[in-house]
């Protein structure tokens, strides 16, 4: 058995008293990625206290042979998928895909997912080019999109919505 499936085997049962979900648990550079989530997200207290259960339990069962850095989080916004379950929680989301080689003269690809399973992905591509169907083996990255909002008009910069506060409060 794996490191990283001795460490999900041990850490599913204690995040899910913490009424946590167990997405991913991924070693890679010295670094051991504990990736949890719930409904309605998690706050920094969630993921503190589930840092010390899962810090804790790994001291107690030392499951990862050398030194590491323990890292719990969330999956974030742009969540990177990586085995078929990730891509079935998905479906409905804006991805983009890498494949390994090309596929039909292409390496990546951004759409819709509309399916997902054990064999494979289907996105409904960006700009109306019809369907794309990928094996698993055939994808080397994958990650939802999150729609940051409008892009700014051309020839402006960007500016966040505090530093227009700023402006509008220094210019009285």
């Amino acid at each position: 058995m794996s490191p990283t499936d001795r460490v999900r085997e041990l850490v599913e049962p204690v995040v899910a008293d913490l009424d946590i979900e167990l997405v991913d648990v991924e070693l890679t550079g010295g670094i051991l990625r504990v990736t949890v989530d719930r409904v309605g997200g998690l706050d920094l207290d969630v993921i503190a206290q589930a840092t010390r259960a899962v810090s804790r339990l790994l001291d107690e069962h030392d499951p990862v042979p050398g030194r590491y850095t323990l890292e719990v989080s969330s999956p974030g916004l742009e969540r990177r998928l990586r085995t078929p379950d990730h891509f079935v929680r998905a479906i409905g989301s804006e991805v983009t895909v890498k494949t390994r080689t090309e596929v039909d003269g292409e390496r990546r690809f951004r759409g819709t997912l509309v399916a997902a399973d054990e064999a494979g992905v289907t996105l409904r591509l960006a700009d109306d080019a019809g369907e794309r169907t990928l094996a698993h083996d055939q994808v080397e990255k994958a990650r939802t999109v999150f729609d940051w909002g409008p892009t700014p008009k051309p020839g402006q910069p960007k500016r966040s919505p505090a530093r227009n506060q700023r402006k509008k409060a220094s210019a009285r």
